[in-house]
């Protein structure tokens, strides 16, 4: 018999899964307290950017394997497996996560669950949470303990999540009986017949592994800015330097790359509340490092504004920005945290006409911040620019060709926050070319 799940939450996460998951051959509800999202998802439309995602939506709307609900008894009357999968943004006015989110859907679905079930949370959560989230359902549920929980950490990069899911590099379960673990090796079991790992362990374990993994890649990622900082100051090349250090096997060159620094929805937010987390458990040294990691991220936005006020001539009154690029990377329209939006917001605040362009996350852009100017294109972004700023490394700017630009700017002055440009190009092209990090 072929399993039924349900997919709780359908944002970024949900919708990703519940489109996987029908892929795989399962059949799958996903539920939503969202009217207007459970509409747009069962008309086959994503309500985001995220590359393939909505022809594999549509697809198995289509075949009737993908339906959506925002009925708490509908969906646990249907299925089998539940994946939660709603978001744990940060607490206002703390580092701590919020997850009002998570406990509001163990709520609504557990007094539902009459048979045995499995419930799977794939949010990431500070550790502990699980365990109370186990007895939170038990005692809800008609039918007590056999309303099992495991814990299954998602790893989806924003761009690939599609690939991620269908094709993970490895799957994390933390699981307290053969049978939750057994469940999950059924869902799971064309990536394990094609090698990928399968690890079993606690929930604390399993609550682990996400952060320990975002708070490893943002130390990697602020290492390198760090070292862009004394590059700067020596006239040495960051580019090159990691290069050189990414040869060596035990540390790589993937995330070497100096720039603007990260942002989004979950590296941010994620190292903080791990850092709150080891200060509840009495351990907030052992995470200390982490409040650095951040402090040279979130420096790397005022270094931008700095050195593009110092290219202006040392002010921005009177001065138009051309800003290319608004969401916090490239293939998404995804601008919480955007250190392109935070910088082009700072320039505007400093007196520039700033005018910003992003192939998908305009939209976006603007119900953020309002206030900005805003382009159709790359080439109406930079009409009478003094200065542009390539802030989001979208695969349009790297190919661009300077000259597409020569005749609309003021100045041909660029600053490459994301260093993915070529500089030999722009500045054969006769443009005042600066990196960071780099002479």
């Amino acid at each position: 018999m072929t399993l039924h799940l349900t997919v709780l939450g359908t944002g970024y996460l949900g919708a990703t899964h519940a489109a996987c998951m029908a892929e795989l051959g399962f059949e799958v509800l996903g539920m939503d307290v969202d009217q207007a999202k459970v509409e747009a998802l069962t008309e086959g439309r994503v309500p985001f950017y995220e590359p393939d995602l909505e022809p594999l939506l549509r697809k198995h709307v289509e075949t009737g394997r993908l339906r959506f609900t925002t009925s708490y008894a509908e969906a646990a009357a249907f299925g089998d497996v539940h994946f939660l999968c709603v978001g744990t943004p940060q607490r206002k006015g703390e580092y701590a996560a919020d997850l009002r989110y998570v406990e509001s859907v163990a709520d609504g679905l557990a007094p539902h669950l009459d048979k045995p079930t499995l419930v799977v949370g794939k949010s990431t959560v500070p550790v502990g949470t699980a365990v109370r989230l186990q007895q939170r359902i038990a005692a809800l549920a008609r039918v007590g303990e056999e309303a099992e929980l495991a814990w299954n950490p998602e790893f989806l990069r924003e761009g690939f999540a599609v690939a991620d899911t269908l094709r993970p590099d490895r799957l994390v379960v933390g699981a307290t009986s053969e049978r939750a673990e057994a469940l999950l090796r059924e869902v799971y079991a064309g990536a394990i017949s094609a090698d990928t790992p399968f690890i079993v362990t606690d929930y604390a374990t399993a609550e682990l592994v996400k952060v320990s993994a975002n708070a490893f890649l943002a130390t990697k990622i602020s290492f390198i800015n760090a070292m862009a900082e004394l590059c700067e100051a020596t006239g040495a090349d960051v580019t090159v330097l990691a290069d050189a250090i990414g040869h060596d096997a035990r540390i790589g060159r993937r995330f070497l790359n100096a720039g603007l620094g990260f942002g989004g929805g979950c590296l941010p937010k994620d190292i903080r509340a791990f850092m709150a987390r080891a200060g509840e458990l009495g351990v907030d040294q052992a995470l200390s490092f982490l409040r650095e990691v951040d402090a040279i991220n979130m420096r790397r936005r005022s270094h931008v504004v700095d050195r593009s006020r110092e290219m202006c001539g040392g002010s921005f009154l009177g001065t138009r920005v051309g800003v290319l690029g608004a969401a916090f990377k490239p293939n998404s329209d995804d601008v919480r945290d955007s250190p392109a939006l935070n910088v082009a917001g700072q320039i505007q605040l400093q007196g520039a006409q700033v005018a910003v362009y992003d192939p998908r996350a305009v939209a976006n852009a603007q119900a953020l911040f309002p206030t900005l100017g805003y382009a159709d294109s790359a080439v109406e972004a930079c009409e009478g620019a003094d200065l542009v700023l390539h802030l989001t490394e979208w695969q349009e700017f790297v190919e661009m060709d300077p000259s597409v630009l020569d005749a609309v700017v003021a100045e041909k002055r660029i600053i490459d926050a994301r260093n993915a440009l070529d500089p030999l190009r722009w500045r054969a092209a006769g443009w005042l070319y600066r990196g960071l990090g780099r002479p």
